[in-house]
């Protein structure tokens, strides 16, 4: 048996076996970011082929028909974060990565074929299933695989990858559309994303298994062996050995089930998780992402500059991202960063309500966008980044994925409600749609300030610490 002084262990573990270093696992592990951002934004230009008739390569839907195929995935993705996160659990993050990487590629050749109204529905919500899987495991394998020091810059990659995928969705279909003529278009722009799929499925062959998520099973000398191909060698030991201790305490609350929101300190926990996710969806911000023509076509622009427009949102939510990744770089705090987020938005919000209140012309709707891009920064600068970030910081590790699947489900359970209601607003009420969200924000903005922790600095396991001592008292040790 080897021990840490002997010369066994030293020659095997000065340094770790050859494979990619966590910038590279990174990138890898984020290409399911981008598939989430590319099957969600994708659609918006998708759509107005889809309606055209069968005979001129369309599926002739009608409004109602739009609006069930734009949903579909969200509501797949739904139960895709429910079981996603459990599945993650019990297989480990690699393999599920892996299983939703098959997933995405299914729902994109199925979405390309698709013969019917009905098919696209199924091959929609399937595509569904692999965004909220992705969604509830990416952010977690990133959080578990980086050094605490890192781990804020990390995991928004994942974000600044989600909204590249939606950058680039809505670039390609801009590009398709002005070059192509014929209707079945729509089947090109949903293809593409099985490219990345196949990438996601290949490069995870490379990438290691969570080593949290290997002490939980007891795999000791496999997280060991993960550990070294992400840190320092002198820094292994140490850390495997405050897994270890924080796992044995984990062991008493159980393995990620409902069952687990019995123990109120993991029910309150869970809880603040929820409601981070669901508030993140009710600043509004789907209803650009997704609506954004609509909205610029209601205050008068033409359809093509509200099509330009659309690309501008998604350059918008790059440049965002990537200041959220330098603030994390810098040391700013997650608090600082999403309180100030949610004060910007909210005050976008009241101003983009301000101008709908103008004289019709050229000159508002060039407002109502400024304030949209405003509203975007904000939100994919200090929101985004951050809310990702602390679902997958904040719950103990035996029941990380099953707690970070429910909280992201109700992400997608606000993003389908408000999919759902914003067109109906914005065609009763106009503008005053966005004074309602940000009434709605303010009450938000609330919530962050008495209740967002700080995990900035912090090991995942001295996070799980200071949140169970905020809920409960002190972690019971386990028996001897």
């Amino acid at each position: 048996m080897q021990t840490k002084t002997s010369p066994a262990y030293q020659k095997t573990n000065t340094a770790g076996p050859a494979g990619p270093k966590l910038g590279l696992i990174t990138g890898i592990a984020t290409l399911g970011g981008l598939l989430f951002g590319y099957d969600t934004g994708v659609i918006s230009g998708a759509l107005p082929f889809m309606t055209l008739p069968g005979t001129e390569g369309g599926l002739g839907l009608d409004p109602a028909q739009e609006g069930v195929v734009a949903a579909s995935l969200v509501f797949g993705a739904v139960f895709g974060a429910l079981f996603g996160g459990r599945l993650s659990d019990r297989q480990g993050r690699k393999r599920n990565i892996m299983l939703l990487a098959v997933i995405f590629f299914v729902g994109a050749i199925g979405c390309a074929l698709a013969p019917n109204t009905a098919m696209i529905i199924v091959a929609r919500f399937v595509l569904g299933l692999a965004v909220g899987g992705a969604s509830a495991t990416v952010p977690v394998f990133l959080a578990e695989l980086a050094p605490a020091s890192r781990r804020g810059q990390i995991v928004t990659v994942n974000e600044l990858m989600i909204v590249t995928g939606q950058l680039i969705a809505y670039s390609s279909n801009a590009i398709l559309g002005s070059v192509a003529h014929d209707g079945d278009i729509w089947r090109w722009m949903l293809v593409l994303a099985s490219l990345p799929a196949v990438l996601l499925w290949l490069g995870m062959l490379l990438v290691p298994e969570s080593a949290r998520w290997l002490v939980t099973q007891g795999r000791i000398e496999d997280a060991r062996k993960s550990l070294f191909r992400t840190r320092p060698a002198e820094a292994v030991e140490g850390e495997l050995d405050e897994m270890q201790d924080m796992a044995a305490c984990d062991a008493k609350i159980g393995h990620g089930s409902w069952r687990d929101l019995r123990t109120p300190w993991v029910r309150k926990l869970v809880f603040l998780g929820v409601a981070i996710a669901f508030l993140s969806q009710t600043t509004g911000v789907n209803s650009i992402m997704y609506f954004a023509p609509t909205v610029l076509i209601s205050t008068g622009l033409d359809t093509q500059a509200s099509l330009v427009a659309t690309i501008c949102n998604g350059l918008v939510s790059v440049l965002g991202t990537l200041v959220g990744i330098y603030l994390l770089h810098r040391g700013v705090g997650r608090r600082p960063i999403i309180i100030t987020g949610q004060a910007g938005l909210t005050l976008a919000l009241a101003l983009i309500g301000i101008f709908f209140l103008l004289p019709e012309s050229t000159l508002r709707s060039y407002l109502v966008l400024a304030g949209m891009l405003v509203f975007l920064f904000f939100m994919q600068a200090c929101i985004g980044p951050i809310f990702w970030l602390l679902l997958a910081e904040i719950f103990p590790l035996r029941i990380r994925g099953f707690a970070t699947g429910l909280a992201v489900s109700f992400v997608w359970t606000a993003n389908t409600i408000v999919s759902l209601v914003f067109p109906i607003l914005i065609n009763a009420i106009q503008g005053s749609t966005f004074f309602l969200f940000a009434a709605i924000n303010v009450g938000t903005l609330i919530f962050y300030i008495r209740s967002v922790p700080e995990t900035k600095g912090r090991t995942l396991e001295r996070v799980e610490e200071e949140l169970t001592l905020r809920f409960t008292g002190p972690i019971p040790l386990p028996k001897q």
